[in-house]
């Protein structure tokens, strides 16, 4: 009974008109699309300029930043396996808030360097750490706990078409915001982009912490 209960009251606050007309539900889901098309966006445009950014600021080659990324990389996969124990201890929108605050001070952190054709000699450890928040950390955990919410506000619904729109709102972001990265680098500056990047993962964050209630009632 508890557990019936439990489930009518999630029935009842997905079918909950929201100020701009939609249910709580739907809006929900487009939350969720949207935190994806903002990590997996702002994954997709560090990685576009990311062993460039290495070579020009850190004065590193192509075969050594990549080598870091990589390494970054399986850390990313153990805490991809460590997922279900963080789970016992975090909710999934903790997940989020975490995962992306580590991804977007990752990418903030890069934004005061200076070129080397300017100068400066930046230590690579800050390229190191930078790239372990972002890759081993931020990313990894953050985006895998947005995908885990989509499917439990989605719930015992059909989940074909509503991944494949989730999937599609990733893939979209993947295109998209490399461009715009593109663009800004050309006509501005790289560092303009990370603070771009950084203010579209601190917009999302606000969006999860306003919602947190919400996502987690929607998510038994």
């Amino acid at each position: 009974k508890k557990k019936s209960k439990t489930i009518m009251q999630r029935d009842d606050a997905a079918n909950t008109i929201t100020w701009f007309g939609l249910t709580t539900y739907n809006a929900a889901l487009i939350g969720c699309m949207l935190l994806n098309v903002s990590t997996k966006g702002s994954i997709g445009a560090f990685e576009t300029m990311g062993i460039s950014y290495a070579q020009s600021h850190f004065g590193l080659s192509a075969a050594t930043a990549g080598t870091i990324v990589s390494m970054n990389g399986v850390i990313g996969v153990f805490s991809l396996l460590s997922m279900g124990c963080i789970g016992r201890v975090l909710t999934d929108v903790q997940m989020i808030i975490g995962g992306i605050t580590v991804c977007a001070l990752g990418i903030i952190g890069f934004s005061p360097l200076h070129s080397v054709e300017d100068g400066a000699e930046n230590a690579v450890w800050k390229y190191v750490v930078g790239i372990l928040m972002i890759y081993g950390v931020g990313y990894p955990i953050g985006h895998t706990a947005v995908i885990g919410l989509f499917s439990k506000v989605v719930g015992r619904r059909p989940q074909g078409t509503l991944q494949g729109w989730f999937a599609s709102a990733g893939s979209l972001a993947r295109i998209l915001f490399p461009i715009m990265s593109g663009y800004i680098a050309y006509y501005d500056d790289i560092s303009t982009v990370f603070v771009v990047l950084f203010v579209n993962l601190v917009i999302s964050n606000c969006f999860v912490a306003m919602s947190a209630r919400t996502l987690e009632a929607l998510s038994i």
